[in-house]
């Protein structure tokens, strides 16, 4: 017999899962690999309310097999086969799980309590090289995400305004545990008591600088697009008055990192842009690697150099395996967490040895999202939001999260620049968070129950369900 706590709870019901393949424009390099094409993964899943209710909510994610399943020893083809495989697998469980309640008391349910146990039993069966955890999070998210939608439309909703004692029937002291004698508490505590005051409707933008980008037409090789979007930085910036720029490296050739954010920075001053952050992709293996090149910056190139508000990931993301010291890191510059903030307690290990700042993403699922964006406020660590180079759907509750989150300056966004048209139908009813204007997205078309996404105005015909 189900147990519901309050007469708003839900239960899962069913689930599909849709394919969707998206080819990219232009190349996009993720440390030592480039891919040209993604799969995004959206979930269908319909919840019933204790009173037989029932609603379907919908999430997406890219299934970034470069970026969760670095691998010098497996094909992209192996890997994106069991990341799909996974897929299936959790589908079965997502839709027999028992548990009740919220959307984030069920995702918390499965993720922490059921999910641990299908990545150790899948890698045991598979028998090959381990589908890391952060691959497995990407999948979950999908479904994860779905739910919460469907928790909101179920009850006519923003979900958003879901995520307090009205509809949660525990506390965050039930989830997190503040680090000892820090002296916070979460007793009595919500997500809600975490988010801003006042939820802006337009945010600043960033704009991923890949390491195969051309920054100016001397750079170009005649194989880019000619599709009427811009090719080159400068023509980005020109076009879209972008303010930040995300710098990616190589983590593995200093003299190359160091002309690279060089050549960058040289632009972005004569251009007027403002912000500057270096994203290593978990490829630097000593922090004297990165301080070197901060230091150098800052000597020779100190106006670039002031303009660096954040350093990104630039250690292995197996963050326990590699308890890496980075205090002389974050003395230098705020430190920020990606690819290893898998949860929370990895943000509090990541506290511990010097990480300043963590970057929220929701393709490691809503539920994790939010209980990571809590202990890292809670305990002052400041927040970024990072893209995935989400398209389609997936790009709303990214905005959202960074809307709510509180960030240090806005959000990563940039689908439109490896695959625009991918987002076509909803561009149509959401036209601002699929274009950058001004160096900002503008979410004001973002409303209703759920996640906002408006989906029955949204014309896509979606492929059969897997």
């Amino acid at each position: 017999m189900l147990q519901y706590r309050k007469s708003t709870d839900v239960r899962v019901d069913s689930v599909k899962i849709y394919y969707l393949p998206v080819r990219m424009r232009m190349p996009l390099k993720f440390g030592p690999e480039s891919v040209s094409s993604v799969t995004c993964v959206r979930v269908a899943v319909t919840v019933a309310g204790a009173d037989g209710n029932t609603a379907t909510g919908w999430g997406e994610t890219p299934l970034s097999v470069t970026w969760a399943w670095p691998s010098a020893t497996m094909s992209y083809a192996d890997r994106y086969e069991a990341m799909t495989d996974f897929c299936g697998r959790l589908a079965v469980a997502w839709q027999s799980q028992s548990s009740t309640g919220h959307a984030l008391e069920i995702g918390h349910s499965f993720i922490d309590g059921v999910m641990p146990g299908m990545i150790e039993a899948f890698n045991a069966d598979r028998g090959d090289e381990a589908m890391p955890h952060l691959a497995a999070l990407i999948v979950a998210s999908a479904f994860d995400i779905a739910t919460h939608d469907a928790y909101g439309k179920l009850h006519d909703v923003d979900v958003y305004d879901t995520y307090n004692a009205e509809y949660l029937s525990d506390d965050l002291d039930h989830y997190l545990t503040a680090e000892e004698g820090s002296g916070v508490s979460f007793v009595g505590k919500h997500p809600a008591d975490f988010f801003v005051d006042s939820v802006p409707t337009s945010m600043p933008v960033w704009h991923l600088v890949g390491g195969l980008d051309p920054l100016e037409d001397s750079d170009r090789n005649g194989s880019e697009p000619d599709d009427g979007y811009p090719v080159t930085l400068r023509q980005w910036i020109t076009r879209d008055g972008l303010d930040c720029l995300k710098i990616k490296l190589r983590g593995n050739d200093s003299q190359w990192d160091f002309e690279r954010v060089v050549r960058v920075g040289e632009m972005a001053i004569e251009l007027g842009v403002t912000e500057l952050s270096t994203d290593f992709n978990c490829t630097a293996k000593t922090t004297d690697y990165v301080n070197e090149i901060l230091d150098r910056l800052k000597a020779e190139y100190p106006e670039i150099s002031d303009r660096i508000l954040y350093v990104e990931q630039p250690f292995p993301y197996d963050l326990e395996k590699h308890q890496i010291d980075t205090h002389s890191v974050s003395q230098r510059k705020p430190l920020f967490l990606d690819e290893s903030a898998h949860d929370w307690r990895f943000v509090a290990l990541g506290k511990r040895l010097g990480w300043t700042g963590v970057a929220l993403k929701t393709c490691k699922t809503q539920t994790g999202a939010l209980l990571s964006l809590c202990w890292a406020k809670a305990h002052g660590m400041p927040l970024m939001v990072q893209d995935l180079t989400n398209p389609m759907l997936a790009q709303i509750p990214h905005v959202r999260l960074a809307a709510y989150a509180g960030t240090i300056m806005g959000v990563e966004s940039n689908g439109m620049q490896f695959y625009p048209e991918a987002s076509a139908p909803e561009a149509k009813v959401h036209p601002g968070i699929y274009q950058r204007r001004g160096g900002r997205l503008d979410l004001s078309t973002i409303r209703g129950a759920g996640f906002g996404y408006r989906l029955d105005e949204i014309q896509r015909d979606l492929p059969l369900s897997d």
